[in-house]
């Protein structure tokens, strides 16, 4: 009987081992994993963007390379409002959406602060590289972690992550919390800079880099159309009365002189198309100084460029300067192609390239057109109301502000006077949906009993954190836009022309290709996770897309 058992248990063994080679046939002897991961995100590039100059796209420049030779994701949303920097950046890299992330918005009243927070400000931490407060920052303000920290977590901490983009908050937010070190630029200097949070001192290489002084070099060269003025016939006239004009109060239109700028006005530089070329500068430097994707884990740098934003609000989007400044990116991202596919090696890098939002044309330029548009003037809904909240209640300052969208109502005093929150609230909805700019406004914790458009009630919904989020929720007019009484254009709100971003990935196991299925802006971090084979990030509310991945 013994014997017998033996041989039973001896059978089932090798029938085991037998059924698990078969399984582990052609299965690989480690996880395979690209060199080096890169997230290009695109600061203010609506999904248009890449069919609206692509026959001015060189062909060996950047666009029609990540289009033709890489996925495209045709239709990709951004599932919350409001559609600003701070949201996008933390929600491609963490998957999540501001009500978990917590990045409600590029600043916000912090009820449990009680004052207005800045997204990436933080008081604890010291410059580096700067002799001002430009590097007081951290992600201490975001809840969950990103792709990057999860990386590093499936490496033991040996895979070096580094954030790189002229906005300190672009730089930040996607590196996430572990990283090696985000570096952003200094508008007083012209300098890559840093914070104490990631590193106590500027390595050698970031040094160098500052030290060859290329803002003034950029600016030496000044600014003309790549190409002859007449033949930008994608964008509206050169000269447009809603255009700012940041080069002088007289210069309008191109050439725009930058010489004068050289040693001073480093500001300047990101309203130019410079900016993105001294981005990509910094990423090939960083790449080289930290020996990215070089050793014997996978590595990964987040690139934000911030100029097409600059320029966007500067002069609108359809203007001669966005025109000449995505003509100018594509051979600017060309050129980094040209370097990874020489440093890394070809199909040995991932990159996804991404926006953080799009923005809305112009009012002025839509009305030329016999569409319906038109600015908001928070500032003055603000002041009104303040004045109605003192004649209703006898109270003054019942208001923290209007921020993102959002009427922010002084919580503590409202409750320590012993009104009436819901009449306060009354008062404030009443007034604003008499404003012609206003389709709706409706308070936020009463959101699920409000009769309103499931998409648009889903994208309200996932925009709030209470902490960090207002009492009462504003929507805009379809064209409608927030400020900019007097130029230029912004972004925030649900809207396509806000929420619809382009979404290409390109290199290691990206087949070309493409697809008009609906997927998230939150479905990037897994995407990228699940190609990695880590864990998703903490927060993450997307899924896969199935159809990237080979």
């Amino acid at each position: 009987m013994l014997k017998f058992r033996f041989i039973s248990i001896s059978a089932l063994f090798a029938l085991q081992v037998s059924a698990q080679n078969t399984a582990g046939q052609g299965m690989p002897h480690s996880v395979q994993r690209p060199k080096l991961v890169i997230g290009v995100v695109v600061d203010q590039m609506r999904w248009d963007y890449l069919y609206r100059y692509y026959d001015r796209y060189a062909e060996n420049g950047g666009f029609k390379r990540l289009i033709n030779g890489g996925f495209s994701c045709e239709n990709t949303l951004i599932p919350y409002a409001p559609s600003v920097t701070a949201c996008g950046h933390s929600s491609i890299y963490t998957g999540a959406v501001p009500a978990v992330s917590g990045i409600t918005g590029n600043d916000w009243y912090d009820y449990s602060l009680g004052k207005i927070t800045y997204c990436t400000g933080d008081d604890n931490v010291k410059s580096v590289g700067s002799t001002d407060d430009a590097g007081q920052m951290s992600p201490q303000n975001l809840l969950v972690t990103t792709i990057g920290d999860e990386l590093r977590l499936a490496t033991n901490f040996r895979s070096k992550v580094i954030g790189i983009a002229l906005k300190d908050r672009a730089a930040i937010l996607p590196a996430g919390h572990s990283a090696n070190a985000a570096y952003w630029y200094d508008d007083a200097t012209g300098n890559w800079i840093s914070s104490s949070y990631y590193i106590n001192e500027l390595p050698k290489w970031v040094t160098d880099l500052n030290a060859k002084k290329l803002v003034d070099q950029y600016f030496s060269l000044d600014w003309n159309t790549l190409y002859p003025l007449d033949t930008y016939v994608q964008s509206a006239p050169d000269v447009e009365p809603y255009e700012y004009r940041p080069f002088g109060r007289d210069v309008t239109g191109f050439p725009y002189n930058l010489k004068q700028f050289a040693g001073k006005k480093y500001d300047l530089l990101p309203v130019t198309p410079y900016g993105n070329t001294l981005t990509f500068d910094m990423a090939k430097a960083a790449i080289d100084g930290e020996g990215l994707g070089t050793g014997s884990v996978t590595d990964m740098l987040t690139l934000s460029l911030s100029t097409p934003d600059y320029i966007g609000h500067t002069f609108g989007p359809n203007s001669v300067e966005a025109e000449d400044d995505f003509l100018r990116l594509d051979k600017d991202l060309g050129s980094f192609l040209d370097y990874l596919d020489q440093k890394i090696g070809k199909n040995q890098y991932l990159i996804f390239f991404t926006a953080d939002h799009g923005s809305e044309h112009v009012p002025y330029f839509l009305k030329q057109h016999k569409i319906p548009s038109g600015n908001a003037n928070d500032e003055k809904f603000k002041t009104e109301l303040d004045a109605l909240l003192k004649q209703r209640f006898g109270h003054s300052n019942l208001l923290e502000g209007i921020i993102n969208y959002q009427v922010f109502t002084n919580r503590s005093l409202i409750k320590s006077l012993g009104l009436n929150k819901d009449s306060v609230n009354n008062v404030i909805i009443d007034y604003l949906v008499e404003q012609t700019a206003v389709y709706r406004a409706f308070p936020l914790d009463a959101l699920y009993t409000v009769t309103l458009n499931d998409v648009i009630k889903s994208k309200v919904a996932n925009g709030y954190y209470p902490p960090r989020s207002g009492d009462i929720q504003i929507l805009y007019k379809p064209q409608w836009i927030e400020g900019f009484l007097n130029g230029g254009t912004t972004h925030g709100t649900w809207n396509p022309y806000d929420a619809h971003i382009p979404l290409l990935w390109y290199g290691w196991n990206i087949h070309a290709g493409q697809s008009i299925k609906a997927v998230s802006m939150t479905d990037i971090a897994p995407t990228v996770t699940s190609l990695l084979h880590i864990q998703m990030p903490s927060g993450a509310t997307g899924r896969p897309i199935e159809d990237v991945s080979r």
